[in-house]
């Protein structure tokens, strides 16, 4: 049990970690069970970088939530009363779900299911594929214990893909995206009976059941999703874009800009944190060789609100902006150029490495995130706080921007060329001796 504990603590980012032991205290304090759940563990366990922290209660989710906002200053973003969940954001930027244990039963293909409490064994048996239907007790009596009732571990291993049900996909046909979707992000290959299942699902037409609300939810989760171009390559294999979209086939998916955008979101260095609203961009991208009806359609299809389309129009004209500003000749220092970037929204900023022509912005794009963006880690809290200033206070903010700064202007001496030594005398060529070949 303790190996578990430890890969989490090795996996996890610190504040990450923190989450963990402040919602162990919160359920404590509740007096009810609560257990680390999906995608969470299946990314620790498959070594994949851990997004967001998923939380599965025995009990109100609603009433730890609230508790998490009275005593750690996590505040609700998101509550949903039919699946009884809420959405977390943990001071520092960690993002959490917490959830009810729950049974699913659906009453007809497509509808929302029927919700009612469960055990977590339950709730996991309900899930939708066996690598995210695995849970890690927070409890005390059995700190680290995995619950792994459908061997999600074993498919983990193998790098398989695989239902928990044979109607999986009958009961909810959004799961076939989602399939895809998995499969792109994971690089996972598909269980040949859940390949069956899935095949037999689109020719009974399940794929029709599919409602315009899930159409939409799938859609916000494309967005986050990394590797762009792999997953719309996936999707239109699977001919699954054109419930989106009839139009959205051929040239019109614009795959080329998806796997430019794939490449672009993988400039971020590894350790930095690029803060990023991916819906906005994807959007773009998405929409890009759509006429006017065609993405009416498609945005009246997936439910999208007025908001999220107006923040996809809007990100043209402030990357133009940002665009202005990275011309200037103004950004003659480094750290200039930092602050221009790094309090810049990052979907702008990855906008411009996909359509500016400007070469002096690809150029300094590259250069923050290849060489600026790294240098800014060198300056580590512990050393702002060794120059005096308390971690938490705005204070030491300031001082370690700072200290970036500082840094980033910094160039490095050019060593003194060494004096040449004064000639001897010539020698003689008997002194020289025989030509001798050195090797190494």
């Amino acid at each position: 049990m303790g190996d578990y504990m430890f890969l989490l603590e090795s996996h996890l980012s610190a504040g990450q970690y923190r989450v963990v032991g402040q919602m162990r205290e919160l359920a404590g304090e509740a007096g009810v069970p609560v257990f680390l759940t999906g995608g969470a563990m299946r990314d620790t366990l498959g070594g994949f970088p851990v997004r967001d922290l998923d939380f599965t209660v025995e009990g109100s989710a609603l009433k730890l939530a609230k508790l998490a906002e009275k005593m750690f200053g996590a505040k609700i973003i998101a509550t949903d009363e039919h699946y009884k969940c809420a959405d977390l954001l943990f001071p520092g930027g960690i993002t959490a779900e917490v959830a009810m244990a729950r049974q699913e039963r659906f009453a007809k293909s497509g509808a929302r299911p029927q919700i009612n409490p469960a055990t977590i064994h339950e709730d996991l048996r309900c899930r939708d594929f066996t690598v995210n239907a695995i849970a890690l007790s927070l409890n005390k009596a059995s700190l680290g214990l995995v619950i792994d009732p459908t061997n999600g571990i074993g498919d983990i291993e193998r790098k398989e893909l695989r239902t928990i049900h044979n109607y999986s996909f009958y009961d909810d046909p959004a799961r076939m995206l989602r399939l895809i979707r998995f499969k792109a992000r994971l690089g996972y290959a598909i269980d040949e009976r859940t390949r069956a299942h899935y095949e037999n699902a689109r020719e009974a037409e399940m794929l029709g059941k599919i409602t315009g609300e899930a159409l939409g939810a799938e859609l916000r989760k494309m967005a986050e999703e990394p590797n762009a171009g792999d997953l719309i390559e996936g999707l239109e294999q699977e001919n699954l874009l054109q419930l989106y979209s009839p139009a959205l086939a051929g040239p019109k998916t614009n795959l080329p800009t998806f796997q430019k955008l794939q490449k672009a979101r993988q400039m971020a260095p590894v350790g930095v944190e690029f803060k990023i609203h991916p819906l906005p961009l994807f959007l773009n991208v998405l929409l890009e060789k759509l006429n006017a009806k065609e993405r009416a359609d498609l945005i009246k299809t997936t439910g999208l609100t007025k908001a999220e389309v107006a923040a996809s129009q809007k990100l043209d004209s402030a990357a133009k902006k940002l665009e202005r500003d990275l011309k200037s000749a103004k950004l003659q220092k480094a750290s200039q150029l930092y602050q221009a970037l790094v309090n810049a929204p990052g979907e702008a900023v990855l906008y411009l490495v996909l359509h500016s022509q400007q070469r002096i912005v690809q150029d300094r794009i590259k250069n923050y995130f290849q060489k600026h963006l790294p240098a800014s880690l060198e300056i580590t809290n512990e050393m702002v706080a060794a120059a005096g200033a308390a971690p938490g206070t705005p204070k030491f903010q300031k001082l370690k921007d700072q200290m970036i700064y500082t840094r980033l202007d910094a160039r490095p001496k050019k060593p003194a060329p060494e004096a040449e030594p004064a000639p001897g005398p010539p020698m003689s060529s008997f002194a020289r001796g025989p030509s001798v070949r050195h090797t190494r």
